[in-house]
């Protein structure tokens, strides 16, 4: 990705971060003041399509998980294509140190919370939990730095998030699916057989891509698949470059349409879904809140998982590999830096948020409340000695 588009997307990251935020404090404020029984009777409202035989009928709350997530997820699946065919993920030199990070920010806090909870099958489903990163979140603290954080450093973040996305996806699709319609899951494969054909005959009408992917996305809703996992598959098939062929002449890059839908998606996921995602997901009663739900092994794992396995996944590996000249440290960057951008990886919220809906959906309403207190706190306590150490590391830098 050029330097300049580059900066545009760590920008628009790190303000949505802001609102992301905003929208997180609007929720709880929300949840503990008289207007929480009109939001819940707002979230658990019905709504429904039909169209002749074929209905839809969730609740609201469903629908911007289901439904407006997916949209979320089509934006992470042209940002991973992009990246790996021509971006930071496809330059080894520059792949090794956020992969390795990402390995261990991804194993650690789940063996922290498995380690807590391994005699409760129930609250294990929520492993994957305080694996997650937001990346939005995470870069919005790098940018209260200005330019005291190198460029390379926010690569490096943004490129570690971009990695723990994709494990995201794989995780959900592996363990996060209900009893499968085989007849739904031939319609979806008719559907991926539609795209790669429209991607084979180098049709760049994004319109076309779309039109297949609500088609994909109602079939993977009903084969019990999870449904967000239609955006990235649709990302998958729309092409990065467009080409045209004229008598004698080579084929020649024009505009690209995964770059023109990825540039308006942005907005619209970072600015608008994203923060409806976590006002809709984020508010927990705090009315006879006590130590023991917060420090049941359900909350204190995820919390723990986030803010000390994160750190230590992420940093070690990456301090050992520095140390042994296996890897680079970013230019400009030093390790008291390296480890306040770690901790900023503890920060799950969205993504935590997300794998937690799927993980105890249809469970007792306690199992939804601990795990919200768990990426709360777990991300908050993140969030404060990561702006504390990042201080402590640039104060000496110029701005």
């Amino acid at each position: 990705m050029p330097k300049n588009a580059l900066q545009r997307f760590i920008k628009l990251e790190a303000a949505a971060g802001i609102l992301l935020f905003l929208a997180a404090a609007a929720s709880m404020i929300v949840a503990n003041s008289p207007l929480a029984d009109y939001m819940s009777t707002a979230l658990n409202a019905r709504a429904a399509v039909i169209v002749g035989a074929l209905s839809i009928d969730k609740s609201v709350l469903l629908w911007i998980n289901d439904g407006l997530m997916a949209v979320f997820f089509l934006l992470v699946g042209l940002e991973l294509k992009r990246e790996v065919l021509e971006g930071q993920l496809s330059n080894r030199s520059q792949l090794a140190l956020p992969v390795v990070g990402a390995i261990g920010g991804f194993a650690i806090p789940a063996l922290i919370f498995a380690l807590l909870n391994s005699g409760d099958a129930t609250v294990l489903k929520g492993w994957a939990i305080p694996s997650a990163t937001d990346i939005a979140f995470a870069l919005g603290v790098l940018s209260l730095f200005g330019s005291r954080i190198p460029l390379s450093v926010k690569v490096f973040l943004a490129s570690l998030a971009i990695i723990d996305d994709l494990a995201a996806i794989v995780v959900i699709a592996l363990f996060y699916t209900s009893d499968l319609s085989v007849n739904a899951l031939a319609f979806a494969a008719i559907g991926i057989v539609a795209l790669v054909t429209l991607n084979i005959l180098n049709v760049t009408r994004i319109a076309a891509y779309i039109l297949v992917g609500v088609v994909i996305w109602i079939a993977v809703l009903k084969s019990g698949v999870h449904a967000t996992l239609a955006g990235v598959i649709v990302a998958l098939a729309i092409p990065l470059t467009s080409k045209h062929s004229v008598s004698g002449v080579r084929p020649e890059r024009k505009d690209s349409p995964l770059r023109s839908l990825e540039h308006a998606l942005h907005p619209w996921v970072g600015y608008a879904i994203l923060p409806i995602f976590a006002f809709a997901n984020a508010g927990v009663s705090l009315q006879g809140l006590t130590m023991e739900m917060l420090l049941n092994p359900l909350t204190l794992g995820i919390a723990l998982g986030l803010f000390l396995g994160k750190q230590v996944g992420v940093f070690i590996p990456i301090w050992l590999g520095i140390k042994a000249n296996l890897l680079k440290m970013p230019e400009g960057a030093n390790l008291l830096m390296m480890y306040g951008t770690a901790l900023t990886t503890g920060i799950g919220f969205t993504m935590s948020f997300f794998i937690g809906s799927l993980a105890y959906e249809n469970l007792d309403q306690s199992y939804a409340d601990s795990m919200k207190l768990g990426v709360l706190g777990g991300s908050m306590l993140s969030l404060v000695f990561a702006i504390l150490v990042l201080w402590i590391s640039t104060r000496r830098r110029p701005a």
